[in-house]
């Protein structure tokens, strides 16, 4: 069953179209609500009201642009709505400058998952920040737009999670292990 068919299926309220859909992307939007979720619980919860929200949605998709890529904008910012209710603090923290740079060959030995628990263990706000812009591709304005607050704020979360990650990748037995 091609994209298209799926597609069009979902819209007439197929069930075997409806299935085929979560089947073929549930695995990559749940990658993007466990980047946003405390933990798989909540995660799940969080899969669950994207795909409410595709299947009601799914009608007003146009055929421009990529699928997949709407699909994720509406995992994101489901996972946001569903954060905004825990009402996740922008605040700064303290940050101490980080000594000694990071060596470039250290990125390459860590494992995915390490990269994954680095990126879990950061604040709540530089985390949604850092995932919003960097791993699903929102602008600055979009990402202000979207939690209600400036892009300069954005920005700032943004600088200081990735000086985290920079100090927490330099040296590997600092991300916490899960």
């Amino acid at each position: 069953m091609t994209e298209k068919e799926i597609i069009e299926g979902c819209v007439q309220k197929n069930v075997n179209c409806q299935q085929t859909l979560f089947n073929k992307y549930k695995g990559v939007l749940m990658s993007i609500c466990l980047r946003y979720a405390a933990d798989t619980a909540e995660a799940e919860d969080m899969l669950q009201d994207t795909f409410i929200k595709i299947l009601s949605a799914i009608r007003k998709f146009r055929f421009e642009g990529s699928f997949e890529g709407w699909l994720k904008k509406i995992a994101a910012t489901t996972s946001l709505k569903k954060l905004q209710k825990r009402r996740i603090q922008f605040k700064d923290i303290p940050f101490e400058k980080p000594g000694a740079p990071v060596e470039p060959d250290i990125i390459s030995t860590l494992a995915e998952k390490e990269i994954i628990r680095a990126i879990s263990s950061l604040p709540g706000g530089y985390r949604i920040v850092f995932n919003l812009y960097v791993l699903d591709g929102f602008s600055h304005d979009e990402i202000g737009r979207l939690l209600g607050i400036k892009p300069v704020t954005s920005r700032s979360q943004l600088l200081k999670a990735r000086k985290m990650l920079q100090k927490k990748i330099g040296s590997p037995n600092k991300i916490p292990s899960k």
